[in-house]
């Protein structure tokens, strides 16, 4: 197996809060999920970053991994902190490097990350769970990969990124693996690659780039899946959005009105409101406070939500916690959120 590293959003090695010891994991709760999963969690494998002639550690190219050295099994470590958070699985991820490479080398990337990923689940089946990679610049060859990732390789899903090289989601160029994906029915984990457009702006103090720049990605990634279209064409696709969906759930209202104060803007007939398709996606619950959790559940429904941490930046060590004492769910809902709809959309065994 490549050597796996644990890593943050952006690849780089974020250093975790002190976790409190390992300890062996609860019993379920009565009415509680059957298992904790955390669907945001994510990895790199140094000898696919090669490929693309990264170097692990890199200190030349942002983004990417800056640690000393990658150790050989970093396996206990990490099911010894999710433990310590209460955490039974974690669905890992990567997020996309190589939407720049070519067709074959595309293939060579991808095919790595995906066996290598397949291995590490089949060594912790009870620990983890996994979404492919796909070249999603190569469309066709991204379905081909996401089917592949699925029926052969027992992945879950597939991660991408919110644009390719600069090139929205929405666009029809992507039908094909839409289309693969609905067909499939698998779940499409929307995760930012920032602005780097907006580099100027958000220099400065308060690493904006990250605070303001990924969430803002999200936001616009699926505002383009919604008003283009894309959405109505793929009424089955099952798409969950980073970061509790960016910034779209917290003002969403203003998408309907724009239409009827604009209605020159809206080119792309839909067959309902803009904020009706935000039922239809799945979001993760990481936006920090109960009160953004209640409401994020009243805009697009509690029954969308699942369990995320962005693990191992140390966004949070209060994930589990943050469910729970959030006001206002219903014992169901904080199952469904902990992990009972991640095991459903993910095909995850509960028992064993």
């Amino acid at each position: 197996m490549s050597g796996i590293a644990f890593v943050g959003c952006d690849g780089a090695p974020a250093r975790p809060r002190a976790a409190p010891a390992s300890r062996p994991r609860a019993a379920r709760q009565e009415g509680g999920p059957r298992r904790v999963i955390d669907v945001h969690a994510h990895c790199a494998f140094p000898q696919a970053m090669a490929l693309m002639g990264l170097r692990y550690p890199s200190h030349a190219h942002p983004g990417l991994p800056q640690v000393l050295k990658v150790e050989e099994d970093q396996i206990p470590a990490r099911v010894a902190a999710m433990d310590a958070q209460g955490i039974d699985m974690q669905v890992l991820s990567i997020n996309p490097f190589w939407y720049r490479a070519e067709p074959d080398l595309a293939r060579e990337v991808v095919q790595m990350q995906n066996e290598a990923l397949a291995e590490v689940v089949g060594r912790r089946p009870d620990r983890f769970a996994a979404l492919a990679s796909v070249a999603l610049q190569h469309p066709e060859l991204a379905a081909e990969q996401l089917e592949h990732a699925v029926r052969k390789l027992g992945l879950s899903g597939a991660m991408i990124g919110g644009s390719v090289e600069g090139q929205e989601l929405a666009d029809p160029a992507f039908d094909p693996f839409w289309a693969k994906a609905e067909a499939l029915g698998v779940l499409v984990f929307i995760h930012p690659q920032g602005t780097p457009e907006l580099a100027k702006r958000l220099s400065g103090s308060g690493g904006l780039g990250n605070v303001i720049g990924n969430p803002l990605e999200t936001t616009i990634a699926l505002s383009h899946l919604i008003f283009e279209g894309t959405l109505d064409r793929f009424p089955g696709l099952k798409i969950l959005a980073a970061h509790g969906g960016g910034y779209l759930p917290a003002y969403a209202a203003r998408s309907d009105a724009g239409i009827r104060t604009f209605p020159g803007t809206y080119t792309t007939p839909l067959r309902k409101p803009p904020t009706a398709y935000l039922k239809n996606l799945y979001y993760d619950t990481i936006v920090f406070t109960p009160e953004a959790l209640r409401h994020l559940a009243a805009e697009v429904g509690a029954d969308r939500l699942m369990l995320g941490t962005d693990f191992p930046y140390p966004w949070t060590d209060r994930a589990v916690a943050h469910i729970r004492e959030t006001a206002g769910l219903t014992e169901a809902e904080r199952a469904s959120m902990l992990g009972d709809l991640a095991a459903r959309l993910l095909a995850i065994e509960v028992d064993g």
